[in-house]
């Protein structure tokens, strides 16, 4: 390898016709078909079953229950992901969760199923023996606080005064994670006002608990386990034993910071954060603050949920949220490799509306507490609308996309992300994928961060990204960023040469991204680092010829666990092998036999376990999108480097 990236352009199309040609080009015009008429496209995006029961749940707690068309249907897809042991779990074929089997539980009691079916009687024996509602997680009680099914102290003590600290208090907004603020602050209203669910159909679920919730005396727990967590927990007894004195008027005074802080951020239907639980917690939170619900922004908000939800057939759910800047983002980039021209009718509508999304003129809560100053404006958020929390990974896989299309007619648009993305990097040299340095890791061990999700830390694939785009629009090596960036990548590889996968599941995926970046930067394939990663990429494919990374893998003693082969993991694992030169491999090869054998129907390959995560451990995502561009992607540019003298990608994905 000479050091020098390579970076190929969009191949020319040629007479000849091959199975991969006629495979490519059928998925490519299979893709475009699906895209909406403003250029862009969004395809679904699926969680578990805690998303569609907590809107059944939400929309009882306000008097106004679904329609019986909409319920029912609902109440089918729940049952359609009840695992035969009774319980549910956070992602397809994974093991039982707590929470999520209570939800359901609940959701489907106050849809009208029988206590007494089958069904429910397998998910409550599940729900015992697994220690009863009360070991739900903090979430989960809050719901079940607001129903009145278990007491308030059932949950952590959050005094909404927290809205009132200083910035240097150890417990502040700044210091936990976009998605952590926007699901809190309502959170911190409703522990404040304590409202209860109308309940109409006056449903409870008290055999659902082992023990009497009145007489439970272990909800909250060390979420860690460590000497930290335990001294937490005992300031939360005390902030328990103190809340009955704090001064009506401070608490006043809190609520209303509170409630400025929720309506300067509703974001219209695109709802609060963009994401279900925060939006979800923004309707309970004006409905408790005394809102009506004919009030335009209570109307608001509760149209951001209905707008989330999906049919098919008999059979409906709620999404998390929407991801059209990141499907377009990605379709993109799998058309440009596949041959479209980047000036044609499918791309350029693409790309501009891209373009056009770009956050300009709004600073958002990253800009806070920036020690060398905050950067301009210049991301792109995930979802349709979500301009006060863009993030860097969407940010650098959409100026790739129109730096490598057209990097004159998007030249603004790329310096304009160049410049913010420079500007949200960690001192550590990564990035995080909202925030920087969001590493305030204590934390993580107050009770209520039983999820582990309070934080938005730098990781490998968010660095990968970012490192890719600037080494693409050509920062060089010994660019401060740069090498900040390679040097926060090579710390973090794992002694197996894999690199951890935060936003995707998991090690395929991390090392994918790593990979493609320390191409882009010139890293010899022939060194360590990427060594290591080829020979963890090649020790993990399958006997098929593909590669499959079961979501439990993000519990370190199920590093290996596997379920099957999937084409997204599949396409991530090929694309690695070729950034580190292995294009003309066995393992490639097996792979790309493996994608064109796998069965697909349109534009998807057939993949229905999850491999996206949104908290890992505790929430995980089903890109739908997946299964069509990274297999398309993977097959294109296979195509693309038979047919070059280099075997060179180059550029940043």
């Amino acid at each position: 390898m000479d050091g020098q990236p390579f970076f190929p352009r969009t191949p020319a199309l040629e007479t000849r016709s091959s199975p991969l040609d006629r495979l490519v080009g059928r998925t490519a015009a299979a893709v475009k078909a699906l895209q909406r008429d403003d250029g862009h496209w969004v395809f679904e995006l699926e969680a578990d079953t805690t998303i569609p029961a907590e809107y059944v749940l939400t929309c009882h707690f306000l008097g106004t229950p679904p329609d019986t068309g909409l319920e029912a249907r609902i109440g089918r897809y729940l049952r359609a992901r009840q695992r035969r042991d009774g319980g549910w779990p956070l992602f397809h074929e994974g093991d039982a969760n707590i929470s999520a089997s209570v939800k359901a539980y609940f959701a489907l009691k106050m849809i009208g199923d029988d206590p007494q079916a089958e069904h429910m009687r397998r998910a409550r024996a599940a729900i015992l023996a697994a220690g009863g509602a009360a070991r739900s997680n903090v979430f989960t009680r809050v719901l079940l606080a607001l129903y009145g099914e278990v007491p308030w102290r059932a949950v952590p003590v959050m005094p909404v005064e927290l809205m009132l600290a200083p910035r240097w208090f150890p417990v502040h907004l700044s210091k936990i994670a976009y998605w952590s603020r926007v699901v809190l602050v309502p959170l911190l209203i409703l522990q404040a006002l304590k409202p209860r669910a109308r309940n109409t159909r006056n449903v409870h679920i008290g055999e659902l608990f082992v023990t009497p919730p009145d007489r439970e005396r272990r909800y909250n727990v060390n979420p860690t386990g460590s000497p930290l967590g335990t001294a937490f927990l005992l300031l939360d007894q005390a902030l328990r034993a103190a809340e009955p004195l704090i001064p009506q008027a401070l608490r006043r005074r809190a609520l209303r910071t509170a409630e400025a802080f929720l309506l300067e951020r509703l974001n219209g239907e695109d709802g609060l954060g963009a994401i279900f639980p925060a939006m979800v917690n923004a309707v309970l939170a004006l409905d408790a603050l005394g809102y009506p619900q004919d009030h335009p922004h209570a109307v608001a908000a509760r149209r951001a949920i209905d707008r989330l939800l999906v049919g098919h057939g008999d059979r409906a759910y709620c999404q998390p949220c929407a991801s059209p800047v990141w499907d377009t983002a990605l379709t993109a980039h799998a058309l440009l490799e596949a041959g479209e021209p980047p000036d044609g009718p499918a791309l350029r509508p693409a790309l501009d509306w891209l373009r056009d999304r770009q956050i300009l003129d709004r600073a958002g809560d990253w800009a806070e507490g920036r020690s060398n100053g905050a950067p301009r404006p210049g991301g792109w958020a995930f979802q349709y609308r979500n301009d006060l929390y863009p993030d860097v990974d969407d940010t650098a896989v959409v100026a790739m996309a129109l730096h490598r299309a057209d990097p004159r007619r998007y030249a603004d648009a790329v310096a304009r992300a160049a410049e913010w993305v420079l500007g949200m990097q960690s001192r550590n040299g990564g990035w995080g994928a909202y925030d920087a340095d969001n590493t305030r890791y204590y934390l993580n061990h107050i009770p209520f961060a039983d999820h582990g999700a309070l934080l938005d830390p730098p990781t490998a694939d968010v660095t990968a990204r970012c490192l890719g785009f600037l080494a693409q629009i050509g920062l060089e090596r010994d660019h401060p960023a740069v090498a900040g960036a390679v040097g926060f990548l090579l710390r973090e590889q794992e002694a197996d040469g894999s690199w951890y996968g935060r936003w995707g599941t998991n090690y395929v995926y991390g090392t994918w991204s790593v990979l493609c970046a320390l191409n882009a930067v010139g890293e010899d394939a022939e060194s360590p680092a990427v060594r290591r990663a080829v020979g963890f990429l090649e020790s993990r494919q399958r006997p098929d010829g593909g590669w499959g990374e079961d979501c439990a893998t993000y519990w370190h003693d199920r590093k290996a666990e596997v379920k099957a082969s999937t084409p997204s993991q599949t396409a991530w694992a090929v694309l690695g092998l070729m950034a580190a030169g292995a294009v003309d491999s066995d393992a490639v090869r097996r792979g790309i036999d493996h994608l064109e054998r796998a069965p697909r129907a349109g534009a998807r390959w057939a993949e229905d376990l999850y491999t996206g995560v949104g908290f890992p451990r505790v929430f995980y995502l089903r890109y739908h999108g997946y299964a069509a561009y990274f297999p398309l992607w993977a097959l294109a540019r296979y195509r693309t480097l038979q047919r070059r003298n280099s075997r060179r990608v180059g550029h940043g994905l």
